[in-house]
């Protein structure tokens, strides 16, 4: 559902009743993942996805049929074997989606209102949703924040909203989308409630080193993709808006006492771009003992091997050196930027997802993985960040 947080906040702003229907969980080969949501209102518009074409239109018609009895339903869809064009996913998996009605009487209104708010500012908050267990307590909902704070209710259980906060503040902490399951006392309890907790976090950031032609185009691959893109150059006559007008920030520094001073975390990609020694070794040395999520360097192998040696000289380890991707990029045959900066973007891919970045013709390795690289069998809990 924070998925189109954006749209919702502007329908619940304007007063519209709607219902929204989200991925909870995936099994085999499914085309989107859990938190993946679509959503009609009563004029009969629709925004958003659950399964990329499969069951959209019969998903659609729950979300009508749910404005219209006000019941909240959770829905299985898999595979059809006697017709593939009847209401299953042609792909072979399976999907749960729990369909809400979110009127403007609704009890659960304003804590999805609060919910959408926040993922619109792009604020971290998780909401904890019941998927699964008794019929009155499906789709009731708590938004809550990273301080432990919560609103809404879980349907007048003190010991179930306790666990879900602490659930939720859990999968927050790692920006993570799953499920759990509980009692409705609270406990660990298989079999009971399951909880669906959908965590909505400030996008992760792209720090490009180098302000070249590169940089330019992968500025806008990484603007796709969902970073929040920052240029860091030591000349200002490169670093400028004029060349890098999609850039959520262009910083004029020495890239290693930059990024010394800025705010990273494990999500956080660094692709450098300068590929020459005396900016890239000062910033390598830092950025290479950072807990971050990808360095990159850009270069020939005659470059990245002068490279790995000044690195030695200055005394990264064996284990610090091994985190760098260099030269950057799958082997696409790119020349241009933007086949460069495609060829750049497809291994951060494959580094945070488990990928292999080897073709999928012929090949045996599950086309959707969880983020451990294994396929997904059967449905259940799946992360999705």
């Amino acid at each position: 559902m924070l998925d189109i947080a954006d749209e919702l906040h502007r329908w619940v702003e304007e007063g519209r009743d709607f219902a929204v229907a989200t991925v909870v969980s995936v099994g085999g080969s499914a085309p989107r993942g859990p938190g993946a949501a679509l959503a009609v209102d009563s004029r009969g518009t629709a925004i958003g996805s659950v399964s990329g074409g499969c069951v959209e239109g019969a998903v659609y018609d729950r979300c009508v049929q749910a404005l219209e009895d006000g019941r909240t339903v959770l829905e299985r869809f898999g595979y059809s074997d006697e017709d593939a064009f009847a209401v299953g996913l042609t792909c072979g998996g399976v999907i749960e989606v729990l369909v809400t009605p979110v009127g403007a009487n609704a009890p659960g209104r304003p804590t999805f209102a609060a919910a959408l708010s926040a993922a619109s500012r792009g604020a971290a908050a998780a909401v904890a949703r019941v998927a699964r267990g008794p019929v009155e307590l499906l789709g009731r909902a708590l938004l809550v924040h990273p301080d432990g704070s919560y609103e809404g209710d879980l349907g007048g259980h003190p010991d179930l909203d306790r666990v879900a906060v602490d659930e939720a503040r859990a999968l927050l902490a790692m920006g993570r989308t799953g499920t759990v399951d509980v009692s409705e006392d609270g406990a660990r309890c298989p079999g009971g409630l399951t909880l669906f907790v959908e965590s909505s976090v400030p996008p992760p950031r792209m720090i490009v080193f180098g302000a070249v032609d590169f940089a330019t185009a992968l500025v806008r691959v990484g603007k796709f993709l969902g970073y929040q893109v920052t240029v860091c150059d030591a000349r200002p006559v490169f670093a400028t808006r004029a060349r890098f007008p999609e850039a959520d920030e262009i910083v004029v520094d020495w890239p290693h006492r930059y990024l010394r001073r800025t705010g990273t975390d494990d999500r956080t990609v660094l692709c450098v771009l300068t590929h020459d020694a005396k900016f890239d070794v000062p910033l390598l040395e830092v950025a290479l003992r950072m807990p971050v999520a990808f360095v990159g360097a850009m270069g020939s192998h005659r470059t990245h091997r002068d490279r790995d040696r000044r690195l030695r000289e200055v005394g990264l380890t064996e284990r610090e050196l091994a985190r760098l991707r260099s030269p950057i990029g799958l082997d696409l045959g790119a020349r241009t930027p933007e086949e460069t900066a495609l060829s750049i973007a497809a291994e951060i891919v494959a580094v945070r997802e488990g990928g292999t970045g080897a073709p999928l013709t012929g090949s045996r390795t599950p086309i959707h993985r969880d983020k451990g690289g294994r396929g997904t069998e059967g449905v259940g809990t799946r992360e999705a960040a």
